[in-house]
Protein backbone atom coordinates (compact mmCIF):
# COMPACT_ATOMS: atom_id res chain seq x y z
CA UNK A 1 0.00 0.00 0.00
CA UNK A 2 2.82 2.41 0.82
CA UNK A 3 4.46 1.78 -2.55
CA UNK A 4 1.15 2.30 -4.30
CA UNK A 5 0.65 5.59 -2.48
CA UNK A 6 4.16 6.81 -3.44
CA UNK A 7 3.40 5.95 -7.06
CA UNK A 8 0.10 7.84 -6.89
CA UNK A 9 1.82 10.82 -5.30
CA UNK A 10 4.20 10.98 -8.25
CA UNK A 11 1.18 10.93 -10.58
CA UNK A 12 -0.36 13.78 -8.58
CA UNK A 13 2.77 15.92 -8.92
CA UNK A 14 2.99 15.15 -12.62
CA UNK A 15 -0.61 16.14 -13.14
CA UNK A 16 -0.07 19.47 -11.41
CA UNK A 17 2.52 20.17 -14.07
CA UNK A 18 0.22 19.06 -16.89
CA UNK A 19 -2.70 21.21 -15.86
CA UNK A 20 -0.47 24.11 -14.90
CA UNK A 21 0.08 24.74 -18.60
CA UNK A 22 -3.60 25.51 -19.08
CA UNK A 23 -6.03 26.43 -16.33
CA UNK A 24 -3.41 27.53 -13.82
CA UNK A 25 -1.07 29.16 -16.30
CA UNK A 26 -0.99 32.50 -14.49
CA UNK A 27 -0.11 31.04 -11.12
CA UNK A 28 1.77 27.84 -11.89
CA UNK A 29 4.88 29.82 -12.75
CA UNK A 30 5.16 31.13 -9.20
CA UNK A 31 8.63 30.49 -7.83
CA UNK A 32 7.70 30.95 -4.19
CA UNK A 33 5.04 29.48 -1.96
CA UNK A 34 2.31 31.93 -0.92
CA UNK A 35 3.24 33.64 2.35
CA UNK A 36 0.57 36.32 2.72
CA UNK A 37 -2.43 36.19 5.01
CA UNK A 38 -4.74 33.33 3.95
CA UNK A 39 -7.89 34.20 2.05
CA UNK A 40 -10.59 32.22 3.79
CA UNK A 41 -13.44 30.33 2.13
CA UNK A 42 -16.34 29.37 4.40
CA UNK A 43 -17.84 25.97 3.55
CA UNK A 44 -21.32 25.86 5.12
CA UNK A 45 -22.54 22.28 4.76
CA UNK A 46 -24.08 19.39 6.64
CA UNK A 47 -21.03 17.72 8.13
CA UNK A 48 -23.16 15.80 10.63
CA UNK A 49 -26.68 14.41 10.44
CA UNK A 50 -28.32 12.32 7.69
CA UNK A 51 -26.21 13.77 4.85
CA UNK A 52 -22.86 13.87 6.63
CA UNK A 53 -21.26 11.57 4.05
CA UNK A 54 -22.23 13.98 1.27
CA UNK A 55 -20.79 16.88 3.28
CA UNK A 56 -17.51 15.03 3.78
CA UNK A 57 -17.29 14.37 0.03
CA UNK A 58 -17.79 18.06 -0.68
CA UNK A 59 -15.02 18.96 1.75
CA UNK A 60 -12.61 16.52 0.08
CA UNK A 61 -13.26 17.96 -3.38
CA UNK A 62 -12.97 21.58 -2.30
CA UNK A 63 -9.86 20.87 -0.24
CA UNK A 64 -8.34 19.20 -3.31
CA UNK A 65 -8.92 22.42 -5.25
CA UNK A 66 -7.50 24.59 -2.47
CA UNK A 67 -4.37 22.45 -2.25
CA UNK A 68 -3.83 22.59 -6.01
CA UNK A 69 -4.18 26.38 -6.09
CA UNK A 70 -1.80 26.78 -3.14
CA UNK A 71 0.72 24.34 -4.66
CA UNK A 72 0.71 26.51 -7.79
CA UNK A 73 1.47 29.68 -5.81
CA UNK A 74 -1.89 30.74 -4.41
CA UNK A 75 -3.42 34.03 -5.59
CA UNK A 76 -1.52 37.17 -6.49
CA UNK A 77 -2.39 40.48 -4.84
CA UNK A 78 -0.48 43.76 -4.73
CA UNK A 79 1.27 42.78 -1.49
CA UNK A 80 2.32 39.32 -2.71
CA UNK A 81 0.90 35.83 -2.95
CA UNK A 82 -1.73 34.53 -0.58
CA UNK A 83 -2.88 30.97 0.06
CA UNK A 84 -6.53 29.95 0.17
CA UNK A 85 -7.86 28.44 3.41
CA UNK A 86 -11.00 26.31 3.67
CA UNK A 87 -12.99 26.93 6.87
CA UNK A 88 -15.57 24.19 7.47
CA UNK A 89 -18.78 25.22 9.27
CA UNK A 90 -21.32 22.48 10.07
CA UNK A 91 -24.92 23.33 9.20
CA UNK A 92 -26.13 19.85 10.27
CA UNK A 93 -28.28 19.88 7.13
CA UNK A 94 -30.55 22.55 8.64
CA UNK A 95 -31.48 25.90 7.12
CA UNK A 96 -31.56 27.53 10.56
CA UNK A 97 -28.11 26.18 11.46
CA UNK A 98 -26.78 27.26 8.06
CA UNK A 99 -27.91 30.82 8.72
CA UNK A 100 -26.24 30.72 12.14
CA UNK A 101 -23.00 29.58 10.52
CA UNK A 102 -23.34 32.34 7.93
CA UNK A 103 -23.47 34.87 10.77
CA UNK A 104 -20.34 33.26 12.23
CA UNK A 105 -18.60 33.68 8.86
CA UNK A 106 -19.74 37.31 8.73
CA UNK A 107 -18.36 37.91 12.22
CA UNK A 108 -15.01 36.58 10.99
CA UNK A 109 -15.21 38.79 7.85
CA UNK A 110 -14.94 35.79 5.53
CA UNK A 111 -15.78 37.12 2.09
CA UNK A 112 -16.52 33.87 0.25
CA UNK A 113 -19.26 31.40 1.20
CA UNK A 114 -19.55 27.96 -0.42
CA UNK A 115 -22.64 25.72 -0.19
CA UNK A 116 -24.71 23.49 -2.43
CA UNK A 117 -26.32 20.43 -0.84
CA UNK A 118 -29.87 21.84 -0.68
CA UNK A 119 -31.55 24.46 -2.82
CA UNK A 120 -33.71 25.52 0.13
CA UNK A 121 -30.61 26.29 2.20
CA UNK A 122 -29.02 28.06 -0.78
CA UNK A 123 -32.06 30.30 -1.24
CA UNK A 124 -31.99 31.26 2.45
CA UNK A 125 -28.26 32.01 2.32
CA UNK A 126 -28.61 34.14 -0.81
CA UNK A 127 -31.36 36.20 0.80
CA UNK A 128 -29.31 36.70 3.96
CA UNK A 129 -26.20 37.64 1.97
CA UNK A 130 -28.16 40.15 -0.13
CA UNK A 131 -29.35 41.84 3.07
CA UNK A 132 -25.90 41.72 4.69
CA UNK A 133 -24.19 43.23 1.65
CA UNK A 134 -26.71 46.08 1.46
CA UNK A 135 -26.46 46.75 5.20
CA UNK A 136 -22.67 46.45 5.60
CA UNK A 137 -20.85 47.25 2.35
CA UNK A 138 -17.52 46.92 4.17
CA UNK A 139 -18.31 43.31 5.13
CA UNK A 140 -19.71 41.84 1.93
CA UNK A 141 -19.83 38.18 0.96
CA UNK A 142 -19.94 36.28 -2.32
CA UNK A 143 -21.91 33.02 -2.50
CA UNK A 144 -20.42 30.24 -4.63
CA UNK A 145 -22.90 27.42 -5.26
CA UNK A 146 -21.60 24.03 -6.39
CA UNK A 147 -24.78 21.89 -6.30
CA UNK A 148 -28.02 23.74 -5.44
CA UNK A 149 -29.89 23.17 -8.69
CA UNK A 150 -33.20 25.04 -8.31
CA UNK A 151 -33.51 26.92 -11.65
CA UNK A 152 -35.03 29.93 -9.86
CA UNK A 153 -31.66 30.72 -8.28
CA UNK A 154 -30.37 31.96 -11.64
CA UNK A 155 -33.77 33.02 -12.99
CA UNK A 156 -36.47 34.87 -11.04
CA UNK A 157 -34.42 34.89 -7.82
CA UNK A 158 -31.02 35.64 -9.34
CA UNK A 159 -28.56 37.74 -7.36
CA UNK A 160 -25.37 39.57 -8.23
CA UNK A 161 -23.82 37.96 -5.15
CA UNK A 162 -24.59 34.37 -6.24
CA UNK A 163 -22.72 32.24 -8.80
CA UNK A 164 -23.80 28.68 -9.68
CA UNK A 165 -21.10 26.26 -10.88
CA UNK A 166 -23.45 23.31 -11.46
CA UNK A 167 -25.96 22.80 -14.25
CA UNK A 168 -29.40 23.61 -12.93
CA UNK A 169 -32.24 21.10 -12.83
CA UNK A 170 -33.71 22.21 -16.15
CA UNK A 171 -30.39 21.77 -17.92
CA UNK A 172 -29.97 18.29 -16.43
CA UNK A 173 -33.53 17.29 -17.26
CA UNK A 174 -33.18 18.40 -20.87
CA UNK A 175 -30.11 16.16 -21.20
CA UNK A 176 -31.94 13.19 -19.65
CA UNK A 177 -34.98 13.83 -21.84
CA UNK A 178 -32.81 13.54 -24.95
CA UNK A 179 -31.98 9.96 -23.92
CA UNK A 180 -35.51 9.06 -22.77
CA UNK A 181 -36.91 10.33 -26.06
CA UNK A 182 -34.71 7.90 -27.95
CA UNK A 183 -35.72 4.92 -25.77
CA UNK A 184 -38.95 3.74 -27.38
CA UNK A 185 -39.40 0.99 -24.77
CA UNK A 186 -40.31 3.63 -22.16
CA UNK A 187 -44.11 3.90 -22.05
CA UNK A 188 -44.88 4.66 -18.39
CA UNK A 189 -42.90 6.84 -15.99
CA UNK A 190 -43.10 7.26 -12.22
CA UNK A 191 -41.83 10.52 -10.71
CA UNK A 192 -40.46 10.20 -7.16
CA UNK A 193 -38.72 13.16 -5.52
CA UNK A 194 -37.82 14.79 -2.24
CA UNK A 195 -40.49 17.13 -0.87
CA UNK A 196 -38.75 20.49 -1.16
CA UNK A 197 -38.15 23.09 -3.85
CA UNK A 198 -35.65 21.09 -5.90
CA UNK A 199 -37.75 17.91 -5.86
CA UNK A 200 -40.81 19.83 -7.03
CA UNK A 201 -38.72 21.42 -9.76
CA UNK A 202 -37.61 18.00 -11.01
CA UNK A 203 -41.21 16.80 -11.14
CA UNK A 204 -42.44 19.86 -13.05
CA UNK A 205 -39.44 19.85 -15.40
CA UNK A 206 -39.87 16.13 -16.12
CA UNK A 207 -43.50 16.65 -17.09
CA UNK A 208 -42.56 19.60 -19.28
CA UNK A 209 -39.67 17.81 -21.02
CA UNK A 210 -41.66 14.62 -21.59
CA UNK A 211 -44.57 16.64 -22.95
CA UNK A 212 -42.28 18.21 -25.53
CA UNK A 213 -40.21 15.19 -26.53
CA UNK A 214 -42.38 12.15 -25.74
CA UNK A 215 -46.04 13.10 -25.27
CA UNK A 216 -46.94 9.41 -25.67
CA UNK A 217 -45.34 8.57 -22.30
CA UNK A 218 -47.83 8.28 -19.42
CA UNK A 219 -46.88 9.67 -16.01
CA UNK A 220 -48.33 6.98 -13.74
CA UNK A 221 -47.10 8.41 -10.44
CA UNK A 222 -45.91 11.76 -9.14
CA UNK A 223 -44.96 11.50 -5.49
CA UNK A 224 -42.92 13.44 -2.94
CA UNK A 225 -41.40 12.15 0.29
CA UNK A 226 -39.90 13.95 3.32
CA UNK A 227 -36.27 14.84 2.71
CA UNK A 228 -33.78 12.95 4.84
CA UNK A 229 -36.43 11.28 7.02
CA UNK A 230 -37.48 8.12 5.16
CA UNK A 231 -35.60 5.08 6.46
CA UNK A 232 -37.42 2.42 4.43
CA UNK A 233 -38.35 3.02 0.78
CA UNK A 234 -39.96 -0.41 0.35
CA UNK A 235 -43.51 1.06 0.35
CA UNK A 236 -42.53 3.44 -2.45
CA UNK A 237 -41.01 0.60 -4.45
CA UNK A 238 -44.27 -1.32 -4.02
CA UNK A 239 -46.21 1.63 -5.45
CA UNK A 240 -43.87 1.89 -8.41
CA UNK A 241 -44.26 -1.82 -9.11
CA UNK A 242 -48.06 -1.60 -8.85
CA UNK A 243 -48.15 1.35 -11.27
CA UNK A 244 -46.58 -0.71 -14.04
CA UNK A 245 -43.93 1.94 -14.61
CA UNK A 246 -40.99 0.86 -16.74
CA UNK A 247 -38.96 3.94 -15.77
CA UNK A 248 -38.50 6.15 -12.70
CA UNK A 249 -37.29 9.75 -12.83
CA UNK A 250 -35.82 11.03 -9.57
CA UNK A 251 -33.79 13.98 -8.41
CA UNK A 252 -33.00 12.29 -5.07
CA UNK A 253 -29.50 12.71 -3.68
CA UNK A 254 -27.49 11.67 -0.64
CA UNK A 255 -28.96 9.09 1.71
CA UNK A 256 -32.39 9.42 0.11
CA UNK A 257 -31.00 8.15 -3.18
CA UNK A 258 -28.89 5.44 -1.59
CA UNK A 259 -31.81 4.05 0.43
CA UNK A 260 -34.14 4.25 -2.58
CA UNK A 261 -31.87 2.23 -4.84
CA UNK A 262 -31.11 -0.24 -2.04
CA UNK A 263 -34.84 -0.86 -1.66
CA UNK A 264 -35.17 -1.34 -5.42
CA UNK A 265 -32.39 -3.92 -5.35
CA UNK A 266 -33.82 -5.73 -2.34
CA UNK A 267 -37.33 -5.82 -3.84
CA UNK A 268 -36.06 -6.94 -7.25
CA UNK A 269 -37.70 -4.02 -9.07
CA UNK A 270 -36.97 -4.44 -12.78
CA UNK A 271 -37.25 -0.90 -14.09
CA UNK A 272 -34.97 1.87 -15.28
CA UNK A 273 -33.97 4.75 -13.02
CA UNK A 274 -33.34 8.03 -14.83
CA UNK A 275 -31.54 9.98 -12.14
CA UNK A 276 -29.78 13.24 -11.52
CA UNK A 277 -27.40 11.61 -9.06
CA UNK A 278 -27.35 7.84 -9.74
CA UNK A 279 -23.57 7.99 -9.94
CA UNK A 280 -23.30 9.82 -6.62
CA UNK A 281 -21.77 8.82 -3.33
CA UNK A 282 -22.62 5.21 -2.42
CA UNK A 283 -25.29 4.73 -5.09
CA UNK A 284 -23.51 2.30 -7.49
CA UNK A 285 -22.49 -0.03 -4.65
CA UNK A 286 -26.02 0.10 -3.23
CA UNK A 287 -27.52 -0.84 -6.60
CA UNK A 288 -25.09 -3.64 -7.39
CA UNK A 289 -26.02 -5.93 -10.26
CA UNK A 290 -29.60 -4.61 -10.19
CA UNK A 291 -28.32 -1.29 -11.52
CA UNK A 292 -26.42 -2.68 -14.48
CA UNK A 293 -27.82 -1.16 -17.68
CA UNK A 294 -30.86 0.05 -15.69
CA UNK A 295 -29.52 3.17 -13.97
CA UNK A 296 -28.95 6.29 -16.04
CA UNK A 297 -27.43 9.43 -14.55
CA UNK A 298 -26.48 12.92 -15.73
CA UNK A 299 -23.44 14.92 -14.61
CA UNK A 300 -21.01 17.59 -15.72
CA UNK A 301 -18.20 14.98 -15.82
CA UNK A 302 -17.41 11.40 -14.81
CA UNK A 303 -14.20 9.34 -14.63
CA UNK A 304 -14.92 7.45 -17.86
CA UNK A 305 -15.53 10.64 -19.86
CA UNK A 306 -12.23 9.87 -21.61
CA UNK A 307 -9.13 11.69 -22.77
CA UNK A 308 -5.59 11.88 -21.40
CA UNK A 309 -6.12 15.16 -19.52
CA UNK A 310 -9.32 13.86 -17.93
CA UNK A 311 -7.57 10.66 -16.88
CA UNK A 312 -4.65 12.62 -15.42
CA UNK A 313 -6.97 14.80 -13.34
CA UNK A 314 -8.80 11.74 -12.04
CA UNK A 315 -5.54 9.99 -11.16
CA UNK A 316 -4.41 13.11 -9.29
CA UNK A 317 -7.59 13.04 -7.20
CA UNK A 318 -7.13 9.33 -6.46
CA UNK A 319 -3.54 9.96 -5.45
CA UNK A 320 -4.72 12.54 -2.92
CA UNK A 321 -7.58 10.35 -1.68
CA UNK A 322 -6.55 6.71 -2.28
CA UNK A 323 -9.17 5.07 -0.03
CA UNK A 324 -11.92 3.40 -2.05
CA UNK A 325 -14.66 5.06 0.01
CA UNK A 326 -13.25 8.48 -0.90
CA UNK A 327 -13.40 7.81 -4.64
CA UNK A 328 -16.03 10.43 -5.45
CA UNK A 329 -14.43 13.24 -7.46
CA UNK A 330 -16.68 16.16 -8.45
CA UNK A 331 -14.88 18.15 -11.10
CA UNK A 332 -16.94 21.33 -10.81
CA UNK A 333 -16.03 21.76 -7.12
CA UNK A 334 -12.32 21.77 -7.83
CA UNK A 335 -12.86 24.04 -10.83
CA UNK A 336 -14.90 26.42 -8.66
CA UNK A 337 -11.84 26.94 -6.48
CA UNK A 338 -9.53 27.39 -9.46
CA UNK A 339 -11.87 29.90 -11.11
CA UNK A 340 -12.22 31.81 -7.85
CA UNK A 341 -8.42 31.96 -7.57
CA UNK A 342 -8.16 33.28 -11.13
CA UNK A 343 -10.86 35.88 -10.43
CA UNK A 344 -9.11 37.11 -7.28
CA UNK A 345 -5.82 37.40 -9.17
CA UNK A 346 -7.55 39.13 -12.10
CA UNK A 347 -9.28 41.59 -9.76
CA UNK A 348 -6.06 42.14 -7.81
CA UNK A 349 -8.25 42.11 -4.74
CA UNK A 350 -10.16 39.77 -2.43
CA UNK A 351 -13.04 42.27 -2.24
CA UNK A 352 -16.20 40.24 -3.06
CA UNK A 353 -17.63 42.90 -5.39
CA UNK A 354 -14.40 43.12 -7.40
CA UNK A 355 -14.14 39.33 -7.57
CA UNK A 356 -17.77 39.04 -8.70
CA UNK A 357 -17.09 41.39 -11.60
CA UNK A 358 -14.01 39.36 -12.53
CA UNK A 359 -16.04 36.13 -12.50
CA UNK A 360 -18.74 37.51 -14.78
CA UNK A 361 -18.17 36.19 -18.28
CA UNK A 362 -15.00 34.35 -17.25
CA UNK A 363 -13.96 31.47 -19.51
CA UNK A 364 -12.01 28.57 -18.11
CA UNK A 365 -10.50 25.49 -19.73
CA UNK A 366 -8.49 22.89 -17.83
CA UNK A 367 -7.59 21.03 -21.01
CA UNK A 368 -10.62 18.75 -21.18
CA UNK A 369 -13.62 20.65 -19.79
CA UNK A 370 -14.20 24.13 -21.27
CA UNK A 371 -16.75 26.24 -19.42
CA UNK A 372 -17.82 29.83 -18.95
CA UNK A 373 -19.74 31.82 -16.37
CA UNK A 374 -22.62 33.58 -18.08
CA UNK A 375 -22.73 37.20 -16.95
CA UNK A 376 -26.49 37.59 -17.44
CA UNK A 377 -27.49 35.25 -14.61
CA UNK A 378 -24.23 33.86 -13.13
CA UNK A 379 -25.03 30.36 -14.43
CA UNK A 380 -22.08 28.16 -15.39
CA UNK A 381 -22.29 26.83 -18.95
CA UNK A 382 -20.40 23.56 -19.37
CA UNK A 383 -20.54 20.11 -21.01
CA UNK A 384 -22.98 17.51 -19.69
CA UNK A 385 -22.81 13.71 -19.84
CA UNK A 386 -25.64 11.21 -19.68
CA UNK A 387 -24.27 7.82 -18.63
CA UNK A 388 -25.39 4.27 -18.01
CA UNK A 389 -24.27 2.01 -15.17
CA UNK A 390 -22.39 -1.21 -15.96
CA UNK A 391 -19.73 -3.48 -14.55
CA UNK A 392 -16.14 -2.31 -14.56
CA UNK A 393 -14.38 -3.72 -17.61
CA UNK A 394 -17.45 -3.51 -19.83
CA UNK A 395 -16.94 -1.40 -22.97
CA UNK A 396 -16.50 2.24 -21.97
CA UNK A 397 -16.19 1.46 -18.24
CA UNK A 398 -12.49 1.50 -17.35
CA UNK A 399 -12.99 2.96 -13.88
CA UNK A 400 -15.45 1.90 -11.22
CA UNK A 401 -16.97 3.99 -8.42
CA UNK A 402 -15.65 3.68 -4.86
CA UNK A 403 -14.18 0.22 -5.43
CA UNK A 404 -17.68 -1.15 -6.05
CA UNK A 405 -16.86 -2.93 -9.31
CA UNK A 406 -19.50 -0.78 -11.04
CA UNK A 407 -19.04 2.35 -13.10
CA UNK A 408 -20.65 4.33 -15.91
CA UNK A 409 -20.26 4.61 -19.67
CA UNK A 410 -21.15 7.71 -21.65
CA UNK A 411 -24.33 7.35 -23.73
CA UNK A 412 -24.65 11.03 -24.63
CA UNK A 413 -22.01 13.77 -24.45
CA UNK A 414 -23.32 17.31 -24.87
CA UNK A 415 -20.79 20.10 -25.50
CA UNK A 416 -21.26 23.30 -23.56
CA UNK A 417 -22.81 25.00 -26.58
CA UNK A 418 -25.73 22.52 -26.44
CA UNK A 419 -26.49 23.00 -22.76
CA UNK A 420 -27.19 26.76 -22.80
CA UNK A 421 -30.58 27.45 -21.15
CA UNK A 422 -32.85 30.45 -21.48
CA UNK A 423 -32.97 32.79 -18.48
CA UNK A 424 -35.50 35.18 -16.99
CA UNK A 425 -32.95 36.82 -14.69
CA UNK A 426 -33.21 40.59 -14.27
CA UNK A 427 -30.17 41.14 -12.12
CA UNK A 428 -29.72 44.23 -9.96
CA UNK A 429 -26.05 45.18 -9.79
CA UNK A 430 -24.50 47.31 -7.05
Amino acid sequence: MKGRYRHAAVAFAATLGLLGASALSTSAQAADAPTGKPIQLALIEGMSGPFADAGAAVERNLRFGVERVNAAGGVALADGRHPLELVVLDSKGSTEAALMQLRAAQDRHIGFVLQGNSSAVAAALIGAIDRQNAREPDNRELFLNYSADDPALTNANCSFWHFRFDAHAGMRMDALADVIAADKSVKKVYLLNQDYSFGHDVSALAREALGKQRPDIAVVGDEFHPIGRVKDFAPYIAKIRASGADAVITGNWGNDLTLLVKAAREQGLDTRFYTFYGNSLGAPAALGDAGVKRVIAVADWHPNAGGAASDAWYQAFRARYPAAQDDYPVLRMEMLVEMLAQAITKAGSADPAAVAKALEGMRFDNGFHPMWMRADDHQMIQPLYVMQMDKQGAPGVRYDNEGSGYGFRTVLALPASRTVPATTCRMKRP
